[in-house]
């Protein structure tokens, strides 16, 4: 049995105190009260349930500490002390559709990090339908319940299956996105768009995809899936290559030998405009 901090097993007994009452509402999915909260942005009572169990878990664990959270924003706190990055719901369209593919996604970002910067130290990301636990602790690895994770060890863009954000009404750059679309999708093996960013990190994690990509996200979306991407030996860079995905909010995920090669095309993409 791996074990891990006591920071994690405060962060999974509020994901498991939120799962119960996600299942059940998924289940009845089409008698939940939806409003409108911008254009193709729906917030459902179970998202808000589920903040509303999480923040709560979470501030009696640990008083004083700040949160970032999808539907509250900013939960201000101690700024000496680590801030908890929360999405209740990840893929809240997939859920209101019925469609099984969703998570909870909880990050902790340490406000001291190296060179003075933040940073993501603590990760999970738990699908309540499927009760797999994704999680990662900064130089522990990344782990699924007990189970060691690693990137793909793929190295043919030929065979890699990569997933992605399709932009929508609303969000994203089309113009950008196609561009991108364009270089990759002939030179691979297939590409995936599943609806939730912090599962699809996860999945990259797992070997499950090959790669990710996608911009206009923002930091609840992915800060716990970068961080178990790059503790399973992965790597997660901007488009431009660089460390500033969250900063930039554009994600690009893969093993070092299939980031190299999608970044040419990404970048090659970009350039010729």
């Amino acid at each position: 049995m791996v074990s891990h901090s006591g920071l994690l097993t405060v962060m999974e007994r509020a994901v498991r105190k939120a799962a119960p009452r996600l299942r059940r509402d998924f289940n009845e999915v089409s008698h939940l009260q939806v409003s409108r909260k911008g254009p193709a942005d729906f917030v459902s009572m179970a998202d808000k349930r589920a903040e509303e169990t999480i923040v709560e878990e979470l501030q009696k664990a640990r008083p004083g500490w700040r949160m970032l959270v999808e539907e509250s924003g900013e939960i201000e706190g101690d700024p000496d002390k680590p801030r908890f990055i929360v999405d209740p719901l990840d893929g809240t369209s997939n859920f209101l559709h019925g469609i099984p593919h969703f998570s909870i996604s909880i990050a902790v970002e340490d406000p001291h990090g190296p060179q003075g910067k933040p940073e993501i130290t603590t990760a999970l990301v738990y699908q309540p339908l499927t009760d797999e636990s994704f999680w990662a602790e900064k130089g522990r690895g990344a782990w699924l319940q007990d189970h060691r994770l690693r990137v793909s060890a793929r190295r043919d863009l030929s065979e890699a299956l990569i997933a992605t954000g399709i932009p929508f009404l609303g969000h994203g750059d089309f113009v950008q996105w196609n561009r991108i679309f364009g270089a990759i999708a002939p030179e691979i093996a297939g590409i995936r768009r599943l609806g939730s960013a912090a599962l699809d990190l996860a999945w990259v994690a797992a070997g499950r995809f090959d790669g990710f990509w996608e911009s206009d996200l923002q930091p609840w979306d992915v800060a716990a899936g970068i961080l178990l991407v790059k503790e399973a030996g992965g790597f997660v860079t901007d488009y431009r290559g660089t460390d500033l995905a969250m900063e930039r909010r554009q994600l690009l995920a893969a093993n070092d030998t299939l980031h190299s090669k999608l970044h040419k095309l990404v970048a090659g993409a970009l350039r010729n405009k």
